[in-house]
């Protein structure tokens, strides 16, 4: 999320946002936030992402992952930092929830496919189709970290 979407959710200004960030750089490694460069800026105002690059704040914006968003309301001390905060971990611990249910079906799904004859497969291989998520979209944003291996 970009570091004006996030200063709207935890209501306050984007300036006070990066103010903090800066402030406790620390808490944000590479993982957790990083900024856009000025081709990358370019390259959302030219897809419309944004209306203009003054809409960006007149300086290039910080981009937060989830990791980063909630790390935001450990610095910003505010009810309703704290309030977004407690959303956010609920939020992904019910997308967490809702992806080990699907794993959970597909083995029970794969578990009765053995016991059935082949007449079945037409109707196993629908349904692992709707159980399996498309693959993800990959868009090139951002930065590409060095990874010591």
């Amino acid at each position: 999320m970009l570091d004006r979407d996030v200063a709207v959710l935890y209501a306050v200004k984007s300036r006070r946002l990066r103010e903090q960030v800066k402030r406790n750089i620390h808490r944000f490694p590479s993982d957790f936030m990083f900024r856009l460069t000025s081709s990358e800026a370019d390259l959302m105002v030219s897809q419309n992402a944004t209306p203009s690059k003054q809409h960006l704040g007149g300086s290039l914006p910080l981009v937060f992952t989830e990791h980063g968003a909630l790390m935001l309301a450990s610095i910003l001390n505010s009810p309703k930092a704290i309030e977004v905060g407690v959303l956010i971990v609920r939020t992904f611990v019910k997308m967490r929830e809702l992806l080990s249910s699907n794993k959970d079906l597909k083995a029970k799904v794969e578990e009765l496919e053995k016991k059935y004859d082949m007449q079945f497969k037409l109707v196993f291989d629908a349904i692992k189709a709707l159980i399996e998520p498309p693959p993800p979209k990959h868009y090139k944003i951002g930065f590409l970290r060095d990874r010591e291996e």
